[in-house]
């Protein structure tokens, strides 16, 4: 998993926590290594969510995930989701899905140090708007990583 990681910019072995933060400020979070490389969403909840036509998320460890300044709001987005942003500015910061215990995904954007962590593939490509076809060379899911 380390050649992975070191495709996606981040060692996985690194004891330095990361960091990130909404777009105002208000709302601030601390997190361990990532669990698995980065990706960029194309579903249409994600899409509709952050009004854009992809989301970024990192995996981390939930145990290791707290907010460090305000509290986000929650949103439960289905039965199997919630979903966290911020009651001042409405940025979206984190992702639980209820079958995935001890993760949480993070918008990858909102990491203090963003540009450490490059996406390595593509998913729910299936969802993805028809203007929307990546030509970055990066794998392609129809839904979740390896195509399920």
């Amino acid at each position: 998993m380390s050649e992975v990681y070191g495709r996606a910019g981040l060692d996985a072995s690194s004891a330095a926590p990361l960091t990130g933060r909404c777009f105002c400020g208000a709302v601030r979070y601390r997190c361990g290594a990532p669990l698995y490389p980065a990706t960029l969403c194309h579903c249409e909840s994600c899409r509709r969510i952050a009004g854009a036509h992809l989301v970024a998320w990192l995996t981390v460890s939930e145990p290791q995930f707290r907010f460090t300044a305000a509290a986000p709001l929650e949103l439960i987005s289905s039965s199997a989701v919630r979903r966290t942003f911020c009651g001042r500015c409405g940025t979206p910061l984190t992702y639980r899905h209820a079958g995935r215990a001890g993760e949480v995904d993070v918008t990858l954007a909102t990491l203090d140090e963003a540009s450490s962590a490059a996406p390595i593939d593509h998913v729910w490509m299936e969802d993805a708007l028809a203007w929307d076809q990546p030509r970055d060379g990066l794998p392609q899911w129809p839904r979740t990583r390896g195509g399920a």
